[in-house]
C-alpha cells in the first residue's frame, strides 16, 4: 500500500492571505477614519460661518433700516421747523392770508420731500374708476357724466416707487341701469294678457 504524502492543510496557507486582506481592510478603515475627520472638521467650520453670516446679514439688516428712517427724518426735519415758524407767527398775524400762505408752503415743501423718496400722488379726480388704485366709498349720479368716471376724491392716495401704499378714496359716478322694454314688447305683452283672460 502506497502511503499518501501528508498534505498541508489548506488552513495554514489562508492565515497568510487573511493577514494581508486583514491589513488592506485596516488601512481603508484607516483612510476612511482620516476623510471622515476631515469632512465633520469642515463641516463645523461651514456650520460655524453660515452661523456668523446670519448674524451679520441681521444686523446689517437692522443697521440699514436705522440709517434709511435716520434719513427720513432729517430730510422731514426742516418741514417741522417751518411749521414751527409758523405757528408762532400765527399769533402776530393779522391777516390769515400769511398764515394760508405759510402753511401753504410747508405742503408744498412735504410732498417734495416725499417725492425726493418716490413717493407720488395717485391722479383720481376726472379719472376712469381702477380697483387698484382707487377705492369707491361712495357711488352719485351724474347723467352728464360718463359711467365711473371719478367725481370727487375724499382721500388722496400714493404710491412708492410705483406701488400703491394707499388707494384713493372717492365718489364715483354710477348711472342708474335703464332696462326699458321696447313698446313693441309691451304691446305684444298686453295682447297675451287681453287672451288669457277671455
Amino acid at each position: 500500500m502506497k502511503q499518501k504524502k501528508p498534505q498541508k492543510p489548506k488552513e495554514q496557507e489562508e492565515p497568510k492571505a487573511k493577514d494581508g486582506e486583514l491589513e488592506k481592510l485596516r488601512q481603508q478603515i484607516e483612510d476612511l477614519q482620516k476623510e471622515k475627520d476631515e469632512l465633520f472638521g469642515k463641516l463645523q467650520r461651514v456650520s460655524a460661518d453660515y452661523i456668523n453670516y446670519q448674524k451679520r446679514v441681521s444686523k446689517q439688516t437692522a443697521d440699514t433700516i436705522a440709517y434709511e428712517k435716520e434719513k427720513i427724518i432729517k430730510t422731514l426735519l426742516p418741514a417741522l421747523d417751518n411749521f414751527e415758524h409758523t405757528l408762532r407767527s400765527a399769533h402776530s398775524a393779522e391777516n390769515a392770508d400769511v398764515l394760508l400762505k405759510g402753511i401753504r408752503i410747508i405742503y408744498d415743501q412735504i410732498l417734495g420731500i416725499l417725492k425726493t423718496h418716490g413717493v407720488e400722488h395717485i391722479k383720481a379726480l376726472g379719472e376712469k374708476f381702477d380697483p387698484v388704485l382707487h377705492e369707491v366709498i361712495m357711488q352719485r349720479a351724474e347723467p352728464d357724466r360718463e359711467e365711473n368716471i371719478v367725481l370727487e376724491e375724499f382721500q388722496k392716495g400714493y404710491k412708492l416707487n410705483g406701488r400703491v401704499i394707499r388707494p384713493s378714496r372717492v365718489i364715483i359716478n354710477k348711472l342708474p341701469s335703464t332696462q326699458e322694454v321696447p313698446q313693441e314688447q309691451e304691446q305684444t305683452k298686453d295682447v297675451e294678457d287681453e287672451t288669457t283672460d277671455k
